[in-house]
């Protein structure tokens, strides 16, 4: 039996329930075929892809945990925050959801305005039948929609180029409180965790002051082997894993094949010097 820094675990994917390209069904059996033996779904602020990915994993010794991503905002930042091993049932998450879902859907139809005064055409259309709906509509929709229409070479052409902060395409948008985000995980029975801390502007005396926020909602975990970090990053986050006595987690951010910088399984290990978060999951095998 794997002793627990030795698993193959992936806590941070997403599937076609909001911004990613396979199926719920088609991610458990790319896990598989990797040889991961613990997978969190993560999708962005929906746990629509769930049940078909429980279904799926049932009798395969995968471990399959139901999980979510859920955009907030701290510091004039948007922050995401990973919750695992969630009741994804809970109906006080599922009616917060579909608020922040409402809100995906209005922040597109910004986009798509400013994407038409900078003189492209509407994108909204395109971008809401490649996401399958209004409640998981996401910038990289936008994006996919975009080179589809040959207008950039690909999706990350169209992010640096339209969809961040200082391009045409880029709006604001308010998500909710770290505060109501941490809450609502745990009201889940779920583990918070910050997402890729790397990815985020914030200078190290924010970070420190978001993390100490972060502690004192109940949060457990952040994300130190990321498919957004680099091996500096990783030996940073090591050390602040420990400093604040975070559980460490792992995950690919896994969207696409052709899209994401690890694959399914693939992220870099923990060092083992950290505690692993899957050591307050229930694991089988």
């Amino acid at each position: 039996m794997k002793i627990l820094q030795d698993l193959n675990v992936d806590l941070h994917t997403h599937s076609t329930a909001s911004d990613g390209s396979l199926s719920p069904s088609q991610l458990v059996l790319r896990a598989i075929d990797h040889g991961v033996d613990i997978l969190a779904l993560t999708d962005h602020d929906t746990v629509s892809g769930i049940a078909e990915g429980l279904e799926e994993a049932k009798g395969t010794g995968l471990t399959f945990i139901p999980g979510i991503e859920i955009s907030t905002m701290w510091g004039g930042s948007c922050i995401h925050v990973v919750g695992l091993d969630i009741q994804f049932n809970n109906p006080n998450l599922r009616e917060a959801l579909l608020q922040i879902q409402k809100g995906r859907f209005q922040r597109a139809e910004r986009i798509n305005l400013a994407l038409i005064k900078a003189g492209l055409p509407s994108m909204l259309e395109r971008a809401l039948s490649i996401s399958g709906g209004k409640g998981q509509i996401g910038r990289v929709h936008f994006a996919r929609a975009m080179v589809q229409e040959n207008i950039c070479e690909d999706v990350r052409d169209v992010f640096s180029n339209y969809l961040v902060k200082g391009k045409p395409g880029y709006v604001e948008h308010y998500w909710p409180s770290l505060k109501n985000v941490v809450s609502l995980i745990l009201k889940a029975n779920g583990l918070p965790v910050i997402a890729h801390p790397a990815r985020y502007k914030l200078s190290y005396n924010l970070l420190t002051y978001m993390f100490e926020e972060f502690v004192s909602l109940g949060g457990v975990g952040i994300e130190v082997a990321t498919g957004s970090h680099s091996s500096a990053d990783i030996e940073r986050f090591k050390n602040v894993s420990m400093e604040y006595d975070f559980k460490a987690s792992r995950g690919s951010d896994f969207h696409s094949p052709s899209e994401s910088r690890y694959d399914v399984g693939r992220a870099p290990y923990l060092p083992d010097c950290l505690l692993p978060i899957w050591a307050n999951i229930e694991v089988r095998g």
